[in-house]
């Protein structure tokens, strides 16, 4: 998502200064903690953990950037401290220091170091688990962190950092490890992270582009339009609640939250009653046109005010009243492309539903949608059909597909999928980034192969040539 505070200017002296000051104290902090061993540092990742997870905190620490920024949602709060229990579970499952693998009969030995001092991008709409997610990794892969917030949730960061250095300190390591930007600005990110040894961005398109031509390694994360398809062998009442849940957790701010919705003709009038029960609220065509309206600006962009804010928020902005109980908007389209704007990423409580017959039109209408925006992302599909499964996964031009779950859920790693638990998601080429994968404990460090001799592996020419060996020269 892209929510960019336009600054003119140029970097001034004193960002530079500022930057450099910061990044001294992390190097400083990474030389002190250099003789850590694996269990050392894992006890530091529990510690930052409990820190900020624990019940009393992550409350406090999501309702002040709830107030802060207006985005979001204070409520679902359990999932989303157990998004940060989840990342831990992962990171203290992998090894970090020292040997980190053997392959004996390759006669390779992989010892870890660390990445550096890591430039941490932040998102407007989910600072904290961002934050936590990233100083797990750092710390468990002996780096350091300094975080640029977005202007909106600036004092939920420095707030969150405070936590942070607090747990850190008491453990006697280092504060600096994890450091963050008081007055963050565009230059001063810019200035950051092309002095930063590696930069993880997670945030709107403008903010992976600037981290991309940092002149400095980065892991990007591609725009979501997370689009799910339902089809005839579909658990339909299990399908409308993910949708509920995946729709309205954080106010559909996640870009894993369902877009929209691909449901198979024949099943497609009982869905969207399901759907209604489970607290969906399907527009008129007029108020459609009014959403539309509400939404994106003259320039197709998405007005600010109705990101991340509750249905009855946004119907309201756009001019007529939600009933009571209904928690998601359901638009009716049969229309894709960017003069469409609900085939488009939504940001918001709000979905579009399509009917599809055959599901080689539901597999054109999965790439037509992802070719509006989303592509490498995910999709979805509630179905029991595994050669639908089958297909769409040789097809979709996306990172992962969630099978009959949440999306919003499973994508970034639940404990009843085996996806790497994060709260970055890259996107491949296909979304611009460098890799395709959930950002992880591995992304955060450099590896020493160390290679012995081993017996001569040489093939036969004749044979690994096959029908090609001692055939016509060109």
């Amino acid at each position: 998502m892209s929510h960019n505070v336009r600054m003119a200017r140029a970097t001034s002296e004193q960002d530079v200064a500022s930057a450099q000051e910061l990044l001294g104290r992390a190097r400083a902090a990474m030389a002190a903690i250099d003789y850590f061993d694996q269990q050392t540092v894992d006890r530091l990742c529990r510690a930052v953990a409990w820190a900020t997870a624990n019940e009393q905190t992550f409350g406090r620490l999501t309702r002040m950037s709830v107030e802060e920024s207006g985005m979001g949602s204070a409520d679902g709060v359990p999932a989303r401290r157990w998004k940060i229990l989840g990342i831990l579970r992962d990171a203290l499952r992998t090894r970090s220091v020292g040997i980190i693998e053997e392959l004996p009969d390759k006669g390779i030995v992989k010892y870890a170091k660390p990445a550096g001092v890591i430039a941490g991008l932040l998102p407007v709409t989910n600072p904290l688990v961002t934050m936590v997610n990233m100083t797990i990794n750092a710390i468990k892969c002996k780096d350091a962190v300094i975080f640029s917030p977005h202007p909106l949730s600036r004092r939920t960061a420095l707030e969150t950092v405070r936590v942070l250095r607090a747990a850190l300190k008491k453990q006697g390591a280092p504060e600096d490890l994890v450091q963050c930007l008081e007055r963050p600005s565009i230059p001063l990110a810019q200035e950051l992270m092309s002095i930063c040894d590696l930069t993880i961005a997670t945030g709107g398109a403008a903010m992976v582009k600037a981290a991309y031509s940092s002149g400095k390694p980065a892991y990007g994360v591609g725009a979501g339009n997370a689009t799910i398809v339902v089809d005839e062998t579909a658990d339909l009442a299990e399908a409308a609640v993910n949708t509920r849940i995946s729709k309205t957790q954080n106010h559909g701010s996640g870009c894993s939250c369902d877009g929209n919705l691909l449901v198979e003709s024949t099943v497609y009038d009982r869905f969207v009653e399901l759907l209604q029960q489970e607290g969906g609220y399907l527009a008129s065509s007029e108020e459609k046109w009014k959403l539309e309206q509400a939404m994106w600006d003259a320039e197709g962009h998405r007005t600010i005010e109705t990101i991340a804010r509750a249905a009855s928020v946004i119907s309201e902005i756009a001019g007529f009243t939600l009933p009571a109980g209904k928690s998601f908007i359901i638009v009716k389209e049969d229309k894709i492309g960017q003069a469409h704007r609900f085939s488009s990423e939504k940001l918001s409580p709000v979905l579009a539903i399509y009917k599809y017959s055959g599901f080689d039109n539901a597999l054109k209408m999965v790439a037509d949608i992802l070719d509006v925006g989303g592509k490498g992302h995910s999709v979805g599909i509630a179905s029991f059909d595994d050669d639908h499964i089958h297909r769409l996964a040789l097809g979709a031009p996306v990172s992962r597909i969630m099978v009959r779950q949440p999306n919003v859920r499973g994508n970034a790693g639940s404990f009843t999928n085996g996806m790497p638990q994060t709260a970055s998601l890259g996107c491949g080429t296909w979304g611009g980034n460098i890799t395709s994968e959930n950002i992880s404990v591995k992304h955060y460090m450099n590896t020493t192969w160390v290679s012995r001799p081993i017996p001569e592996d040489r093939p036969d020419e004749k044979e690994i040539l096959g029908e090609f060996y001692n055939s016509e020269i060109f």
